[in-house]
């Protein structure tokens, strides 16, 4: 009898919580305020005042600590490169870890309500086996020096009893099994939320400093382009003055002074690289992933041709379209889209100077790349960019931040609640299927 009821007490100690919890939300429903403040609600309320000075303390030595990091890069453009791919790689990689796991949390929460609800819908039964327990325990030995009846009544009953003890011994084990399993579920589940808290925590600081990073890299940019404001600002205008992607392209690069410029650099490097590949046939060595370690380059590692297989998705997602599929409103997709989080970090897929940044039409804001070679990239739908035209990028470099809602029109019809990054390669004015550039995994992906 030992062990059903210590199962009992199990069943009774879980059927008991929902009543304990409604009796302790009774019990801790404020009071009526009084005139006069506790003398404990004061002493908490300073210390609550006093955490709320220590943490502010601690944010801005450490705001003072990373501006004196920063600065102590000065002009060193190599570094500064290898602490934006690498900040923007570790923010990434944390966005991933939190994706998997809220997908965890959502596999583990929709099995703790199924179990609850299965022994919710049993109450019933744990009810009765319950009772019949403590009736069992509290039954005294049939008594010897009686009336016959009396030993008949009680042999009767104990025959009864040992008859019905293994049914509620079987039930009252399979109940406690399973309500050791929700404990046990429980506690993955709070692990996985102190796990999921400490990355969001971590994420929260890879982006200030991310931040921090931007702003130095674009504060040198701007001491170089004394006229970066101007030239951003006829952008914008000379973009209301074409009607597609590709007559954007030809104006920018024709009118637009620092997009020349880069336009004229991005052919200059192809020509290199198509020399250099045709002069040694050792030059197929460095077109890995290898060619890409360089931070201090300021033009392609490799011939955009000859980085496929190489290159990695510039923001963490879901594919949601894909190169030729239905675009959702009759027409051809013509790039990719991938479904990302609210306020993901976007990154270059590759070398390139930024001839176009700024928004156009139906497709929020649009970054534009010239790779070299007549190929261009565009990334369009985030909600922020953080370059200007005529930068040299490097892969893996952080060049936008995607918002908390689609920003692409034709997005918006089918998908307007999650925000969604839109991908084209193009090849002297055509769009191409950007499939075989993509690496396959992780391994292969290009980190800048």
């Amino acid at each position: 009898m030992r062990a059903p009821f210590l199962n009992l007490l199990l069943i009774a100690g879980v059927m008991g919580s929902s009543i304990l919890g409604a009796s302790l939300a009774q019990a801790q429903t404020p009071a009526p305020q009084t005139a006069a403040v506790a003398p404990d609600a004061i002493k908490q309320r300073e210390q609550e005042l006093e955490a709320a000075r220590a943490s502010k303390k601690s944010a801005e030595e450490a705001q003072a600590k990373l501006k004196a990091e920063i600065t102590s890069l000065g002009q060193d453009r190599t570094q500064l490169n290898q602490q934006l791919i690498d900040t923007a790689a570790n923010v990434r990689s944390v966005e991933t870890k939190i994706d998997e796991a809220e997908a965890r949390l959502r596999s583990l929460n929709g099995r703790e309500q199924a179990m609850r609800s299965s022994l919710d819908l049993r109450r019933a039964d744990i009810v009765e086996v319950l009772a019949a327990l403590q009736r069992a325990g509290r039954r005294t030995p049939p008594a010897l020096l009686v009336r016959p009846e009396d030993a008949l009544q009680s042999l009767r009953t104990a025959m009864l009893l040992g008859a019905v003890v293994p049914e509620l011994r079987g039930r009252a084990e399979k109940i406690a099994g399973e309500l050791g399993e929700l404990v046990a579920l429980r506690k993955t589940i709070a692990t996985e939320r102190d796990q999921l808290a400490s990355d969001r925590d971590k994420v929260r600081n890879d982006q200030t400093r991310l931040a921090a990073l931007v702003d130095e890299r674009q504060r040198q940019q701007a001491s170089r382009e004394k006229d970066l404001d101007a030239e951003n600002a006829r952008a914008v205008a000379l973009s209301r003055q074409v009607g597609d992607l590709q007559g954007l392209i030809a104006k920018m690069e024709q009118d637009l002074q620092s997009a020349a410029k880069a336009a004229e650099k991005a052919a200059e490097a192809a020509k290199q690289a198509e020399a250099k590949a045709a002069a040694n046939a050792a030059a197929s060595a460095k077109t890995g992933p290898g060619a890409f370690k360089d931070r201090s380059r300021t033009t392609p590692a490799m011939a955009f041709a000859a980085a496929k297989g190489l290159l990695p998705l510039p923001v963490n997602g879901n594919k949601i379209r894909d190169f030729g599929g239905s675009d959702g409103l009759g027409g051809v997709q013509k790039g990719i889209s991938l479904a990302t989080r609210p306020g993901s970090q976007v990154t270059t897929p590759c070398d390139g100077w930024v001839v176009y940044a700024g928004p156009f039409r139906s497709y929020g804001q649009l970054l534009i790349l010239n790779a070299g070679g007549g190929y261009h990239v565009l990334i369009a739908g985030m909600e922020r960019i953080s370059v200007n035209i005529g930068q040299f990028v490097l892969t893996g470099e952080p060049v936008a931040t995607m918002g908390s809602t689609s920003q692409v029109a034709s997005i918006l019809a089918t998908n307007a609640s999650q925000p969604v990054l839109y991908v084209e390669f193009r090849k002297d004015g055509t769009p191409i299927d950007p499939g075989p550039w993509w690496a396959a995994n992780e391994g292969e992906k290009v980190r800048g």
